[in-house]
């Protein structure tokens, strides 16, 4: 088993110190921030991620985990260095490197073993690798020359402890075969493909691989404007589309659009990088450009249903940009929230995890225990994070605490039929039009032609919407 060091205790950086002394590795934790050390010293974990809180403990605990905040400590003996630092946005996409080359020149001056690899393991651009073997070559103080590996990450959020146990692939970009297959060792016992090349290509795939899951996102996303307009459902049309071993279901879910710590940032980051190039990349602006869409469009369909939204309540379920995720970055919801209040509208949210998080974020919004707390005198329901629980509701019963039974699914997370049956309004994304509940003996729902948004305040009654009110 190898000595590993893992500089950042962010997200990604807990996740690989974890899952490596899971796999029987001896690991430290470098932490500068000493209120994070102390709190992840007590075990408690920062972030919200299913298994992760757990095997931490365990591992803390079986002396596998170490934590500390100083670089002689931390890098002493140890023959990995993987730094696994924040590259966030500047204003203008720009990846953000300045945690990158202080890792860096802390690791040239404090590192006691000249065969230590550093491993890149922080999404950053193309060329980092190379940046950060100049930093180690200018600042060392014992002239040692360590090999610089670009080791990118593939993580789901919510799902980040399988994906690293499990993963589709490994990406080694390293400056010699010996270095790649030394660096490759620490994941053997995963039987997973090892992919060997140099560090431009592995940096490079990694913005590559992320940019390409948020243009299928878009793709669907424009399918499904599309399918509202000739009254096409765009779940049945992905999944159609998805049975073509070509193009697969994954990321094929029409909704509010991507968001979370990777995608936006990577789409800003390969645009900056294409534009210091001279390179024009029109499909990845017009990605950009459609996700930037989404939630404006839901609230373009809240104001046909329900007229000028200035006093309306609306409830929001759900926060975090995904389920199984307190993680707030780019949340839709944040815009979403933002142009309803924007539009005068009294907003009201719940979120299982992302609550504490979200009221750091947002003002104005009034935060409740449960989905039903939200539904309470609400003029319209929002879904916006599909978590498992708010398919477990009852209903009929959120329908009755509503002042008017309008339902956007951001997600398409719920049946039209289901929704309809208990006397909902019901309106997701590319699903044809909206539909309500029929005065038919049936229930079934029908579908509301398109309209202008009403100009009259609507009536509690249910059939005060649609056709014949």
């Amino acid at each position: 088993m190898s000595n590993i060091t893992v500089i950042g205790a962010g997200y990604v950086g807990l996740v690989t110190a974890t899952c490596f002394a899971e796999l029987g590795h001896r690991v430290k934790v470098l932490e500068i921030d000493p209120e994070k050390v102390s709190i992840l010293e007590q075990g408690i974990m920062p972030v919200h991620e299913p298994e992760l809180s757990e095997l931490w403990q365990r591992n803390l605990a079986g002396g596998r985990l170490r934590l500390t905040g100083e670089y002689a400590v931390g890098l002493k003996d140890s023959e990995f260095a993987f730094i696994a630092v924040g590259t966030p946005s500047t204003s203008n996409g720009k990846p953000d490197l300045k945690w990158v080359r202080s890792a860096a020149k802390g690791i040239a001056s404090t590192a006691n073993n000249d065969q230590m690899i550093v491993v890149i393991k922080s999404t950053v651009p193309v060329g980092t690798a190379d940046l950060v073997a100049g930093i180690l070559a200018r600042h060392s103080q014992n002239n040692h020359c360590h090999p610089v590996v670009s080791n990118p990450e593939f993580l789901r959020e919510g799902l980040a402890v399988f994906d690293f146990m499990h993963p589709s692939r490994v990406v080694i970009g390293a400056p010699a075969p010996d270095v790649a297959q030394t660096v490759a060792k620490l994941y053997e016992s995963l039987d997973a493909p090892i992919v060997i090349c140099d560090s431009r290509t592995a940096e490079m795939s990694k913005y590559a691989s992320n940019v390409f899951l948020a243009t299928r996102v878009s793709f669907i996303n424009e399918i499904a404007r599309l399918c509202d307009s000739c009254a096409v459902d765009v779940v049945q049309v992905a999944r159609i589309v998805g049975m073509d071993p070509r193009c697969g279901q994954n990321f094929l879910s029409a909704g509010l659009g991507w968001g979370g710590s990777c995608l936006p940032k990577d789409v800003r980051g390969l645009l900056h990088m294409a534009s210091n190039h001279g390179v024009s990349l029109p499909i990845l602006r017009a990605v950009q450009q459609t996700n930037l869409r989404q939630p404006r469009l839901v609230v373009e369909k809240l104001q046909r249903l329900l007229g000028p939204l200035e006093g309306r309540t609306i409830g929001i379920m759900g926060l975090s940009f995904k389920p199984d995720s307190d993680d707030m970055r780019e949340a839709s919801s944040l815009s979403v929230i933002a142009i309803l209040q924007e539009q005068g509208c009294k907003v009201k949210a719940y979120d299982p995890k992302a609550m504490k998080t979200a009221a750091r974020l947002l003002s104005g919004v009034t935060y409740c225990h449960d989905a039903y707390e939200v539904a309470a005198g609400s003029d319209a329901l929002i879904l916006v994070t599909e978590w498992n629980e708010f398919k477990e509701l009852d209903f009929p019963q959120l329908r009755s605490l509503m002042k008017h039974p309008v339902l956007l699914d951001g997600r398409n997370f719920y049946d039209p039929e289901a929704m309809i049956q208990a006397g909902f309004i019901y309106e997701g994304i590319g699903r044809g039009v909206g539909l309500e509940p029929a005065e038919t003996a049936t229930g079934r729902g029908r579908k509301r032609e398109l309209q202008p948004a009403l100009s009259n305040p609507v009536a509690s009654s249910m059939n005060s919407f649609g056709e014949g009110a």
